[in-house]
């Protein structure tokens, strides 16, 4: 049996991915993903899974998630599944489709939040002054 692992990363949350030869099964941190919650991240999930309906139906994808936010974790956990479905199928093509619909299905996007300085609100603005 073929066991493929994968990671994802999105700002502070880490996934990591198992993708094995199954039945289509889906599991983020022991939940299945019929029931995670909430909807807008579990849809972000799908999006490898949906652009890849046949590939999905052959294997059982389980994903561990830390850190972040439940945003920031979705983007991990479809970035590692995106990875584990290519590597697991070998194929290309596939690496292609993902790319063209988002390339952080297959790169992990590293930006992050910029952190706050002394003199303002946020990261950049700052306490106006009036000469007058």
């Amino acid at each position: 049996m073929k066991t493929i692992i994968t990671t994802g990363r999105r700002k502070a949350a880490l996934a990591r991915a198992t993708v094995r030869s199954g039945h289509g099964r889906i599991f983020i941190n022991g939940t299945s993903l019929d029931t995670y919650e909430p909807e807008l991240a579990r849809l972000k999930i799908l999006e490898p899974l949906k652009l890849a309906p046949e590939l999905a139906k052959r294997v059982d994808v389980e994903v561990n998630v830390e850190g972040g936010g439940v945003m920031g974790q979705a983007d991990a956990a479809r970035t590692a599944i995106a990875r584990g479905l290519v590597e697991w199928s070998r194929d290309q093509k596939l690496k292609e489709v993902f790319k063209q619909y988002d390339w952080t299905l297959i790169k992990s996007d590293v930006r992050f939040k910029e952190p706050k300085k002394p003199g303002g609100p946020g990261a950049r603005a700052k306490v106006q002054k009036s000469y007058r």
